[in-house]
């Protein structure tokens, strides 16, 4: 679901180890820092346009070299990490995954602020890049077909 905010600002960030928006929603329901029925990423710096972030951005995941899903950011908290001393940020995320058209993005370290209108859209309401036919190709094909674009 598109904000209807067209100043909304959204935050990309890579999902290292996770290769479908599938993978994820069963990653997240292992134990993990919850606030409610949040779910909570951290992360080592505190956006500083955060205020165009919430309400209403996403925070868009890559996986295996494209966006491929998104989780509306809730909240976004700065932190001291207790062990550490170091500053963070707990992303406060809604745990329902929403996957997206999928999105060719380079690789890249943090995370990067993604404009509304530069955001991919939401996939149709029951179509999934891990259903069917494409669930039953080779990971190769699979692969090359996230490069372009295409799923």
């Amino acid at each position: 679901m598109a904000s209807p905010d067209p100043m909304t600002l959204h935050l990309v960030k890579l999902c290292v180890g996770v290769d479908s928006p599938d993978h994820l929603r069963g990653l997240q329901h292992r134990p993990r820092i919850a606030v409610g029925d949040a779910l909570v990423h951290t992360t080592r710096m505190t956006p500083r346009r955060a205020d165009e972030i919430v309400p209403g951005g996403s925070l868009y995941w890559v996986m295996t070299g494209a966006i491929r899903c998104r989780q509306t950011i809730l909240k976004l908290e700065p932190v001291t990490d207790p062990e550490s001393g170091r500053s963070a940020c707990r992303i406060h995320l809604d745990p329902a995954v929403v996957g997206t058209e999928a999105r060719p993005w380079r690789p890249f370290q943090g995370w990067r602020y993604l404009a509304e209108d530069q955001a991919p859209p939401d996939r149709r309401s029951g179509a999934s890049p891990d259903d069917g036919d494409i669930a039953a190709m080779p990971e190769e094909m699979r692969q090359a077909l996230r490069e372009m674009g295409l799923i």
